[in-house]
């Protein structure tokens, strides 16, 4: 009784210094608006004093205006009113980068790389991707008109696209992985509406077509979604009853447990799971509690870590709120969140250190740490690219040339980029004026520098410097010998997904996938995966 009251008598001085802020904010706001020297727009006024207020708090908690509320749809309903294409920047144009699969554009015949030229008579020229998606999209039903130019034609072309109701797939991809067709997998980009539902579909065709004795699923680049699919995708491989996350928050009423509530569908396979930097939130849920209940080995590398829990609070206008309201922890008891946030009005992320992070225990004993996101139990780093694969795709050399490759070529019928192609290739940067830097030339640069400050005549360093470039340019021709097996791959999972889509691509990119090389190893090694979840002794 004592405790009702507490909270009953803190209430109305909480909704007076609302009601007493807000009417100080409102006058000052309307004072400014009307009565500056200058003229202001009340929108943006507005919109800067409530994104000033929000970024106090943690950076998950944003305020939604209209034409950003297609991204909310997409995670709480699944889907979108588009015509089914996906635009980014290559160079100085703006261009599809992908025609979604089986929808307006792709129908019609839209291609990735075409250039975009206009829609419906809006020349997109000094737009941004994100401006000129938000053009594409509305009411299912409607038509758009779509002006492209497509390398290999004279003149542009212009489509009539009708908007449709664009369902996001959450599975981007599953199949088997090995020759003998028993290591399943699954990759999942989002936890969206019917996540959990999209996930047992896919594992129980698998396990139609055959025997599973593992299985892959891929959660890198994941940023993660709805809280409940994430807890019904752990639902189908532990048993009923097992605490899955728990989220804490201000009030006690958002205080709650999320417990495994059927029969596991898989409570033994053999269970993989790749992530990434990019994993976070929903994926980190999966990861993390199907490592606390010793479920699944845990591959690739650090998780991002985001271990706050949002809501999304529709308001006037058609706008929203995505409002932080609680922090979930994992089974063991821990929480996967990085880093803390400052309240004090600088949003400033704070590292914690290594001797404030604390040790929890998985179900079979193994030692775990909170405050650094979802450490793998194998942990396998990725080669990153070097100076020369970089340039290579910062400069839309690999693009480009998939571009030229398609005007001139009916179809790509190829397992791995014929030796032709590649010549071709090397012959288009040739053309071209391919250049790139290497961090021996930036540095042989400051020293030219300098030499030239220290007013050394030239005479005496010149045949210095020309060795020096002549050797750098040695070891930039080996340079392209010795990665030439990466820029392969490269080309021929561009290409193909002009021919094939992103099912091909993705396909294809499996096959040289090392990481996921190295799961269906340990999944096929029963010794080893026991080795690495059992607890100590």
């Amino acid at each position: 009784m004592t405790i009702v009251l507490l909270v009953g008598t803190a209430r109305p001085d909480l909704y007076f210094l609302i009601k007493k802020n807000f009417t100080i904010f409102s006058e000052v706001y309307r004072e400014v608006a009307i009565n500056y020297v200058d003229d202001v727009e009340p929108e943006k006024l507005m919109r800067k004093g409530i994104d000033s207020m929000l970024e106090s708090l943690d950076p998950y908690t944003v305020f939604i205006d209209e034409a950003d509320k297609q991204n909310i749809d997409i995670v709480t309903q699944g889907s979108y009113g588009g015509i089914g294409v996906t635009v980014g920047v290559r160079g100085d144009k703006l261009v599809v980068i992908s025609p979604t699969e089986g929808y307006s554009a792709h129908k019609q015949g839209i291609r990735a790389g075409d250039v975009i030229i206009s829609i419906d008579g809006i020349v997109v020229e000094n737009l941004t991707p994100d401006e000129v998606q938000n053009l594409t999209t509305g009411e299912p039903g409607t038509t758009v008109m779509l002006t492209i130019n497509r390398l290999g034609l004279d003149q542009d072309l212009t489509f009539e696209l009708q908007r449709e109701r664009i369902e996001v797939k959450n599975i981007d991809y599953s199949g088997f992985i090995d020759e003998e067709k028993t290591i399943g997998y699954i990759s999942l980009s989002r936890f969206s509406q019917n996540a959990a539902a999209d996930m047992q579909q896919a594992f129980e065709k698998l396990q139609a077509q055959n025997e599973l004795k593992g299985l892959v699923i891929d959660l890198r680049n994941n940023p993660g979604g709805l809280l409940s699919e994430a807890v019904g995708i752990v639902d189908i491989f532990i048993d009923a009853g097992q605490k899955v996350v728990e989220i804490r928050g201000r009030m006690e009423a958002q205080n709650r447990v999320f417990k495994s509530s059927s029969q596991a569908l898989a409570p033994s396979l053999p269970v993989t799971v790749l992530q990434n930097n990019g994993s976070a939130s929903a994926s980190e849920i999966v990861a993390g509690a199907m490592q606390d209940l010793d479920r699944a080995v845990i591959m690739g590398s650090q998780s991002f870590g985001k271990g706050l829990v949002q809501i999304v609070q529709p308001l006037s206008y058609n706008t929203a709120l995505k409002l932080t309201t609680a922090r979930y922890y994992i089974p063991s008891g821990r929480s996967i969140q990085s880093v803390t946030y400052r309240h004090d009005d600088k949003n400033a992320a704070v590292e914690k250190p290594d001797s404030l992070r604390r040790a929890y225990q998985t179900q079979n004993g193994r030692t775990v740490y909170d405050g650094e996101g979802i450490t793998p139990d194998m942990l396998v780093g990725v080669t990153k690219p070097g100076m020369l694969e970089t340039a290579l795709l910062q400069q839309n050399r690999i693009f480009t040339f998939a571009n030229r490759y398609v005007s001139e070529n009916d179809s790509y019928t190829y397992d791995a980029l014929p030796g032709n192609v590649f010549e071709d290739f090397k012959s288009f940067l040739e053309q071209n004026n391919f250049k790139y830097k290497t961090s021996a030339e930036e540095t042989l640069q400051k020293v030219i520098t300098e030499l030239e400050k220290q007013d050394i005549p030239s005479s005496q360093t010149s045949s210095h410097v020309i060795g020096l470039q002549k050797a750098i340019d040695r070891e930039k021709a080996k340079n392209f010998i010795n990665h030439a097996g990466e820029i392969k791959k490269m080309l021929h999972l561009e290409l193909m997904s002009r021919y094939g889509g992103e099912t091909a691509r993705r396909a294809a990119s499996l096959k040289v996938d090392p990481l996921l090389r190295q799961a269906v190893q340990v999944l096929k090694n029963s010794d080893r995966y026991n080795s690495i979840l059992s607890g100590p002794g």
